[in-house]
């Protein structure tokens, strides 16, 4: 169990840290950031969200996402079509700017998963997806009791 457990949780970290080692190599041109990619990338792929859609989304917090909204608003990558409602309920689109760097991100991206997933069939790929997304729901089931634990006291 020891060895499972470790096994476990050292390869979910070192995955989590290539991704954002990659993330933050292949945006430095851009001079973005690795929390920048995903509000690029799903604005990219959606045209258009709302800041709590891309909270939903990306499995961010309100606070890291409304930071990545303010800085791709203030450098032009974005815009967000505020009407009468709360600013974090407002539409956020891709600017001419915004769609040229979210394309170039999709491609690279493409070619990552292309280039990390090769060497698996696509009933591996199915399988490894299917096992994350149980895994996933399990943890976050244990999560959501903890904060139900702590609501009662």
């Amino acid at each position: 169990m020891e060895a499972r457990f470790q096994t476990f949780t050292v390869l979910i970290a070192k995955l989590n840290r290539c991704i954002r080692k990659i993330k933050t190599e292949e945006m430095a041109e851009f001079n973005l950031k690795s929390p920048h990619v995903s509000c690029l990338y799903y604005l990219y792929k959606f045209e258009s969200l709302t800041a709590k859609e891309l909270c939903d989304i990306c499995e961010e917090d309100k606070a890291n996402i409304s930071r990545s909204i303010e800085f791709l608003e203030t450098n032009g990558y974005l815009i967000a079509r505020t009407g009468k409602g709360k600013r974090y309920k407002s539409p956020l689109i891709l600017t001419e700017k915004g769609k040229e760097t979210a394309a170039h991100i999709a491609r690279k991206i493409d070619a990552i998963l292309e280039c990390v997933s090769k060497a698996l069939s696509e009933e591996q790929r199915e399988n490894m997806y299917a096992g994350l997304s149980i895994v996933c729901e399990n943890l976050q089931k244990i999560c959501d009791a903890y904060g139900e634990h702590e609501t009662e006291k």
